[in-house]
């Protein structure tokens, strides 16, 4: 009686689903917007490209290898729309001000799209303790000249950490010789590209054997480079409305300490978020600055005491 029990249920539920799987067929449901259109929605394979250019050099993709490597990394940026969406959107908002300060360094415009592969342009901490949109490690951020301490991170500085990227690449770029070069070490390490130079025997990128993440290094630029110039090309469609709107803002110059920044926010016309939004290597409530350091506060342009 039971066994007839169980199997009667179970066959009802069939039968529910079966119905239930129609009728969402039938009623052309869909996650993919097509605003009143028919849905046209289709996986297709890629074209490759048979040479692209990253910071002013050009790249044949004449090899097996390089066009393998170029095409997985589109699929993978193409097919991962939600992630590639965000990119662009975040792109609009951040893009001028890290394009300015290349161009003031004599950096190529392409580096804006290393920040992108190695962050999503947000504030994020790697496993390996790199922060910010570049993802400096603490020795290399002092290096360089940033301040990073318990109340104060300039990896977290957009204008700064910027500028020490530049740093780094034209020093890696002098060292070895080319900038995808340069670009792989600030993944690698001028050391440890350099050393693998030599040992191959090579004086480029693409002849090197490489470990998986610095062999998918300059593809995932490429790639994201390709994607981002012609997103129609790749089927995304979105909006000027839709993308995030540019971050303006003006500096004040502060060289005291500040015992409350939410009060300190208050005065200057702003929110405590909106403080720590506009400046998030401020890292606590108070700035200690003993040494009388000169820093400059971002605040939104149409704000002030």
């Amino acid at each position: 009686m039971k066994s007839y029990i169980f199997f009667t249920l179970l066959f009802c539920t069939t039968l529910l689903i079966g119905f239930t799987f129609i009728s969402f067929n039938q009623s052309n449901s869909s996650a993919i917007v097509s605003y009143g259109e028919p849905s046209t929605y289709k996986v297709h394979a890629l074209h490759v490209p048979a040479q692209v250019e990253f910071a002013g050099e050009l790249i044949e993709l004449d090899e097996p290898d390089l066009v393998e490597r170029m095409d997985k990394e589109l699929l993978v940026n193409t097919y991962w729309q939600s992630n590639t969406l965000l990119m662009m959107k975040r792109a609009n908002k951040f893009f001028p001000q890290i394009e300015r300060i290349l161009k003031e360094e004599g950096v190529p415009d392409d580096f804006k799209y290393l920040a992108l592969i190695e962050s999503g342009l947000e504030n994020l901490r790697s496993p390996a303790g790199a922060k910010g949109f570049w993802q400096v490690l603490r020795t290399t951020g002092r290096e360089y000249g940033l301040e990073v301490n318990a109340n104060v991170d300039e990896r977290y500085h957009i204008e700064l950490s910027t500028r020490m990227a530049c740093a780094y690449l034209k020093k890696a770029k002098n060292k070895l010789g080319s900038w995808t070069l340069a670009a792989a070490s600030y993944n690698r390490g001028i050391t440890g590209i350099n050393r693998i130079l030599k040992k191959q025997q090579a004086d480029n990128y693409f002849d090197l054997l490489l470990g998986t993440e610095t062999k998918r290094y300059i593809f995932r630029i490429l790639a994201v480079k390709e994607i981002m110039q012609a997103p129609e090309k790749f089927g995304f469609f979105v909006e000027k409305a839709q993308l995030y709107s540019p971050m303006e803002y003006k500096t004040i110059p502060v060289d005291t300490a500040i015992s409350n920044i939410a009060r300190f926010s208050k005065q200057m016309g702003v929110n405590y978020k909106t403080m720590k939004l506009y400046n998030p290597w401020l890292l606590q409530n108070h700035l200690n600055n003993k040494s009388r350091k000169l820093y400059h506060i971002a605040l939104p342009i149409e704000t002030g005491p």
